[in-house]
């Protein structure tokens, strides 16, 4: 099975994911990891998108598909992923699309997590304080919620009109969002 998790930054993607990841078995690809850990490795790659993401921006889709695909094999082997700040836009969806359709896989489902813009601030004013993780500066993140606000907006009609878009309100309880998202699995298994 394959999964989008979608939703804004520090909308708590990554803590459902790694709860998938142990209880299920799937392969978390991470966009956000991929691209600190390449930013950690100092590599040519590392320093350019050390640079667009200080700066709020989105790293192109190009240098993003290229780092999501060269981990399907890994996600393939253990029966699935979990895409997780993948797709940020139209165009990206597409190119997974093609992608997954290569590769004989598809998108079985799509869940995003709806927040409060203002409670994300906040959440993420903490999580610099406590991290320190240089892409949390809270005015670096204004950039990127706005960004995101913008440039992901038209995929909630793309994965609607697919029928693989479900809501969960990403406000309730790290439990209560865990037992939406689980839901919206097992639904998905049974359609797929």
């Amino acid at each position: 099975m394959n999964l989008i998790l979608f939703g804004p930054p520090a909308a708590g993607k990554g803590t459902q994911a790694k709860r998938l990841v142990e209880q299920r078995g799937m392969v978390q690809l991470s966009t956000g990891d991929m691209l600190r850990a390449a930013i950690a490795s100092g590599s040519p790659l590392g320093v350019e998108c050390q640079a667009i993401m200080a700066r709020g921006d989105l790293v192109s889709d190009e240098i993003v598909i290229a780092l999501i695909e060269d981990r399907l094999p890994e996600a393939e082997a253990a029966g699935g992923a979990i895409f997780d700040g993948f797709p940020r836009t139209v165009a990206q969806a597409e190119a997974l699309d093609a992608m997954l359709e290569k590769r004989g896989a598809r998108i079985d489902g799509v869940v995003r997590l709806k927040v409060d813009d203002a409670a994300l601030l906040e959440r993420i004013t903490k999580r610099y304080a406590d991290q320190g993780r240089a892409d949390d500066n809270p005015e670096t993140f204004k950039v990127r919620l706005d960004a995101y606000n913008r440039n992901t907006a038209p995929l909630v009609p793309y994965y609607e009109h697919q029928g693989k878009l479900t809501e969960v309100d990403g406000m309730g309880s790290i439990d209560a969002v865990a037992q939406a998202i689980d839901a919206a699995l097992d639904e998905a298994s049974v359609q797929a």
